[in-house]
């Protein structure tokens, strides 16, 4: 991977930022003493100087002391989080942000229509290294822009590149899609243990049983629905379970509850 240059700002250090910035500086994409970060939460400022980061004193020290700045905060602080910064930016600003719903008009409409976005939507599992992210840019987006968004969220995971247009379903499939999972295993482990089974081993065979499905169907370039029909024999157990969720429309279930989250991703984004 390519070295980043230049100096980054992440305005926000939760779970996802520090995520991030922790796999780009494991891979070596930048040393600490080129990233400043922001946060008012005294804890995750702590978490960020063991880091060996620059601590900004405040959002406008902060603005002052990039070329690049990470939004990393909820969409709704998005207002209280840039009203401090925005006349210390430069009017070019690469911004990356990873503000679920949030759009580009709308970052526009903050930044000037000069800014160069780049809008992501990562997923949780980058906190293992295993995240999925897909990208979007604005038209002043230069041709390294989105290269630098590919390399910071390919060093957590993988990177796509998609029209904005896009973003919503992106949100409600791997944005959220990691909770669906968890829920499923969550599921699965309490039949389990009502069927006799001691919940720790359950959720050892539940977690394995899911890494395991997913990393077959990334490595095995077959379909879902092939791979599914290569597990089920006619008659058999999983064939049981396959009717049973069938005749609960659990198709209708999953397309109804990502239809929920895109409609939610694009409340956000008004």
């Amino acid at each position: 991977m390519p070295r980043l240059e230049g100096r980054y700002g992440f305005l926000g250090y939760g779970n996802m930022g520090e995520a991030i910035l922790g796999g780009v500086l494991n891979k070596g994409l930048l040393s600490a003493d080129r990233v400043s970060v922001y946060d008012p939460l005294p804890v995750r400022m702590s978490a960020a100087r063991e880091r060996g980061l620059i601590c900004a004193a405040s959002p406008a020290a902060l603005a002052g002391a990039c070329d690049t700045l990470f939004l990393a905060v909820k969409p709704q602080q998005l207002e209280n989080a840039l009203r401090p910064i925005l006349d210390k930016l430069p009017a070019d600003i690469l911004v990356i942000s990873i503000m679920a719903g949030i759009s580009i008009a709308v970052l526009r409409n903050y930044f000037g229509k000069d800014a160069r976005i780049l809008r992501v939507m990562p997923n949780t599992p980058a906190l293992a290294g295993a995240g999925a992210a897909a990208l979007a840019c604005s038209d002043t987006c230069r041709p390294g822009d989105i290269e630098i968004g590919k390399a910071i969220f390919n060093a957590v995971g993988i990177a796509e590149v998609v029209p904005e247009s896009c973003m919503d379903a992106v949100t409600a499939l791997s944005g959220s899609g990691p909770a669906y999972f968890f829920y499923l295993t969550e599921c699965m482990v309490k039949a389990a243990v009502a069927e006799g089974l001691p919940e720790p081993l359950a959720e050892r065979l539940a977690g394995q049983t899911l890494v395991g499905a997913g990393q077959l169907l990334l490595q095995a370039n077959k379909a879902p629905a092939v791979l599914r029909e290569q597990v089920t024999s006619k008659g058999g157990t999983t064939f049981a379970a396959l009717e049973t969720l069938r005749a609960h429309a659990y198709e209708e279930i999953v397309q109804r509850a990502i239809h929920a989250a895109a409609d939610r991703s694009r409340e956000l984004g008004k």
